[in-house]
Formats: C-alpha cells, sequence, structure tokens
C-alpha cells in the first residue's frame, strides 16, 4: 500500500508546506538534521535537501541531502588515482544523509532516492565538473545499502564510498 507503484508522490526540494516534526525513521540523529537543521542549511547554501513526499497522506517518505565537496587525491585508490591529473584536491559531490521513514521501509523508496541523488549529481557535473559521488555511511547496513548501488569504499575508510561520474554516466547510459 504504500509503494511507489500505488502512491502518489513526488520528488521535490524540502518547503515549508512539508511536515518535519512527524518524519521518524528510527535514526534520531537524522531526524533531528531533517527537523531542526535541514532547512537552515538549504538557506545558507550548505545542502540542498530533497524530499519524496506523499501527496496522498502528506507526508514525508525520506530525503537527502547534496552539496559539493572535494576529496584528497591519495583518498582514491591508487589505480584510479593514477589516471588523475595530479591536483591535489579533486571535486565531488556529496550526499550527505539519506534516510527513509519507518512507515515507509521496505518498498523500494531508498532505492528511489539514491537514483534521484545519482542522476541530479550526473547532471550537476556536466556544468560544474565533478569527479564522483560520495557517501558517508552511517552504519554497516547503510555501507551495504551503498554497496548494491555500485559504490565502493575508500581504502583506509570502510564507511566513506564513492562512485565514480563515468560509472554513474554508463548505468544512465545502458538504461
Amino acid at each position: 500500500m504504500l509503494n511507489p507503484e500505488s502512491t502518489d508522490f513526488c520528488i521535490e526540494l524540502l518547503a515549508s508546506h512539508h511536515d518535519k516534526a512527524a518524519f521518524s525513521c528510527g535514526n534520531e540523529q537524522l531526524d533531528r538534521y531533517l527537523q531542526a537543521t535541514a532547512t537552515q542549511d538549504r538557506k545558507r547554501n550548505i545542502a540542498i535537501p530533497y524530499v519524496i513526499y506523499d501527496k496522498d497522506r502528506q507526508k514525508i517518505i525520506g530525503y537527502y541531502t547534496l552539496s559539493m565537496s572535494g576529496i584528497n587525491l591519495e583518498e582514491l585508490p591508487q589505480d584510479l588515482a593514477k589516471k588523475l591529473p595530479r591536483y591535489p584536491i579533486v571535486g565531488v559531490n556529496l550526499i550527505g544523509r539519506l534516510a527513509v521513514s519507518n512507515n515507509y521501509r521496505g518498498y523500494g523508496w531508498g532505492k528511489l532516492l539514491i537514483l534521484d541523488a545519482l542522476y541530479r549529481s550526473l547532471d550537476i557535473s556536466k556544468s560544474t565538473a565533478s569527479f564522483a559521488i560520495v557517501v558517508e555511511a552511517i552504519d554497516d547496513d547503510a555501507v551495504r545499502f551503498y554497496q548494491r548501488f555500485d559504490f565502493q569504499a575508500f581504502p583506509d575508510r570502510a564507511f566513506k564510498l564513492f562512485r565514480t561520474m563515468t560509472n554513474i554516466q554508463r548505468a544512465f547510459d545502458r538504461q
């Protein structure tokens, strides 16, 4: 009943009509961010929060944030780093947070969120160069979630993962 096929939903920027207080994903840090900080981050242009919104129930299904960031070339796997110019910092997009409400878990909403983030990041990379999209997973379950979407861990940081824009472009080209 709450899956994408049977719900009237949209993906949009977080706005004042969204009921942030009712959102609960089971992680206090992610809940508190949406409820107390996300709007301020957007106003300050620190991170842009996107929500999947259930229009019928007027509920936030889930959300993610995007921002620009940079990584040190030395952080990347050596076989990949040696193919890049010797710039000390490489521009990337960052998924700062991603969460799905407890009431909507298990129906593919997380997949929709990550695919939307990948598509937006790829589109942004065409006008503002970005080598990859990076995430900092909150726990082992989140690491496994991102790995299902071809993210790979940085060599010395199991909870920090990336996926190159070249890889993302190839995936979308196959669609």
